[in-house]
C-alpha cells in the first residue's frame, strides 16, 4: 500500500457537500493500492456541522490534527450573526449593512487567498516530520479553502515529493469573487498565487470540463476531471403524496429562480389541483432576497423551510421529493459550476429541474442522462410547461424517470479515475 497525504480543511464533522469528496476517496483508495493520511485542522469554524458525518469516517485511516488560528472567530466578537453568514457563503447584495461591507472587505484584502492562510506556515512546518516519518511519495491538497494549495506549493518547494492539487471550485473566476471588495492589488495577489500553484503542481484535478478549459490556459501540467458523485445504494421508497419540488443546500440570492416562482405562481391560480397539492420545500439555508420574492409571488402558504437536514435526512427527501431542483446563476462565471447535489439527485432517481445559465454543464449533463429537463433562468413558458406535463404525469401515479450512464459518478469508479491518475 502506498501512503499518500491528504491535506483537507472540511472533515467530518462539518457538513455540508465539501466534506462528502475526500471523505469518500479515502473510504475506496486502500481498494486500488493507496493508504491515505488525512491532515486536517483540530479546532476548525465549520459553519455546518453534521455529527452523524463522523461515523462514516473510514476504519484505519489515519488522522493528523493540528491546531488552526480562525479569523472568523475573532470577527464573531464584532458580529456573530454576520460573520457567520459570511462564512457559510451568504453575502449580502442589496443594502449591505455598513458592519458586512466592512467584514468583506477584510476578508477580501487582509487574508489571501483566504482566512484559512494563518494554517499555512504551522503546518509546513508539522508536515515536514510527518513526510519523513510516513515516508510520504505524493501530498494531495483539496480546495477551496485554496490556502490549503500553499501548504502544497510550499512542501514541493522543500522536498522530492510529487503534489497533486484538486480543486473543487475555481479560485479566481468563482462568482463570489467580485464580492469581496477586493483592492487592484488583492485581484493581483490572488493571480499570482493561482498561477504559481498550477505552474508548480505535478498534477491538477478539477470538477468540471469548463474549470480544466480555463487552467489549460495558465498551465501545461497534466489536468484531470473527476467530478463529485453519490455513494449510497438506496432502496426503493414511497413517494410523497404532494407535488413536492424540493431544493437541498443553500440557496442564495444569485440562485433566485424568479422565472420558477412566476411559473408556479400562474400554474397555482390556473390549476386549482396544482394549487392544493403543490408543496416548495428548501433544505438548507435561504437568503433573504429569495423568501421575499417567494412572498411576492403569494407562495407562502406552500413553502416549507426544512433548515439544515443531516446527510441521511437528506437522502431520505431527496428520494421522496416529486421533483428535485438544481440551480445556477445566470452569469457567464458559472457555467463550469456542477453542484455536488447533482449526483445524488442522479442517484435518487427523481425528475431533475434544472435551471441555469446558457451552456451550463451541470444542465447538459441532466438531459445527456435523460434525467429531467433544463431550461433558462427567463424561460417562464418551458417551466410552466414541462411543470405542468410532470404534474399530469404524477396524478396518474407515473411520475418516473429512466436516467442512463449514471453509475459512472459512483464514488468507487470515480476513486478508480483518482487512483489510476496518482
Amino acid at each position: 500500500m502506498q501512503k499518500i497525504l491528504v491535506i483537507a480543511y472540511y472533515w467530518p464533522p462539518a457538513g455540508g457537500p465539501g466534506v462528502q469528496r475526500w471523505l469518500k476517496f479515502t473510504k475506496y483508495l486502500p481498494e486500488f493500492g493507496f493508504s491515505p493520511i488525512v491532515y486536517v485542522p483540530e479546532n476548525p469554524s465549520y459553519p455546518i456541522i453534521d455529527e452523524k458525518l463522523v461515523g462514516e469516517v473510514p476504519k484505519g485511516v489515519k488522522i493528523l490534527k493540528q491546531p488552526i488560528k480562525e479569523p472568523y472567530a475573532w470577527a464573531s466578537l464584532l458580529s456573530k450573526r454576520k460573520t457567520k453568514t459570511i462564512s457559510s457563503g451568504i453575502i449580502k447584495e442589496k443594502n449591505p449593512s455598513f458592519m458586512e461591507k466592512l467584514l468583506l472587505w477584510i476578508r477580501g484584502n487582509f487574508f489571501i487567498p483566504d482566512a484559512r492562510k494563518l494554517w499555512v506556515s504551522p503546518s509546513m512546518e508539522y508536515l515536514a516530520k510527518v513526510i519523513a516519518d510516513e515516508g510520504i511519495k505524493t501530498v494531495i491538497t483539496t480546495g477551496p479553502p485554496h490556502s490549503l494549495h500553499l501548504i502544497g506549493l510550499g512542501l514541493k518547494k522543500r522536498y522530492a515529493i510529487q503534489w497533486i492539487a484538486d480543486f473543487r471550485d475555481p479560485w479566481t473566476t468563482i462568482g463570489y469573487h467580485k464580492k469581496l471588495r477586493l483592492t487592484s492589488y488583492a485581484k493581483r495577489k490572488h493571480k499570482k498565487l493561482e498561477q504559481e500553484v498550477l505552474v508548480s503542481a505535478d498534477k491538477i484535478v478539477v470538477t468540471s470540463q469548463t474549470t480544466k478549459k480555463e487552467f489549460e490556459a495558465i498551465t501545461d501540467k497534466p489536468i484531470k476531471v473527476i467530478t463529485n458523485g453519490f455513494d449510497e445504494d438506496l432502496k426503493p421508497t414511497t413517494q410523497d403524496t404532494n407535488f413536492t419540488i424540493s431544493h437541498i443546500g443553500s440557496l442564495l440570492t444569485g440562485r433566485n429562480p424568479i422565472g420558477l416562482w412566476q411559473a408556479l405562481a400562474e400554474l397555482v391560480q390556473e390549476n386549482k389541483d396544482f394549487g392544493n397539492t403543490l408543496r416548495i420545500q428548501l433544505a438548507g439555508v435561504v437568503g433573504e432576497e429569495v423568501l421575499k420574492s417567494i412572498h411576492e409571488f403569494g407562495l407562502d402558504t406552500y413553502l416549507n423551510q426544512m433548515g439544515y437536514l443531516s446527510h441521511d435526512q437528506v437522502l431520505e427527501v431527496q428520494q421522496k421529493s416529486q421533483v428535485l431542483l438544481l440551480l445556477e446563476i445566470d452569469s457567464e462565471e458559472t457555467k463550469g459550476i456542477i453542484p455536488g447535489k447533482l449526483f445524488e439527485y442522479l442517484n435518487a432517481k427523481r425528475p431533475i429541474l434544472a435551471i441555469g445559465p446558457e451552456d451550463w454543464e451541470a444542465g447538459t449533463m441532466v438531459t445527456t442522462a435523460q434525467a429531467g429537463a433544463f431550461f433558462l433562468h427567463a424561460d417562464v413558458a418551458s417551466l410552466k410547461r414541462v411543470l405542468l406535463d410532470w404534474f399530469n404525469t404524477y396524478q396518474q401515479g407515473e411520475l418516473q424517470i429512466n436516467s442512463i450512464d449514471v453509475e459512472q459518478y459512483h464514488r468507487r469508479a470515480l476513486t478508480h479515475s483518482l487512483a489510476k491518475f496518482i
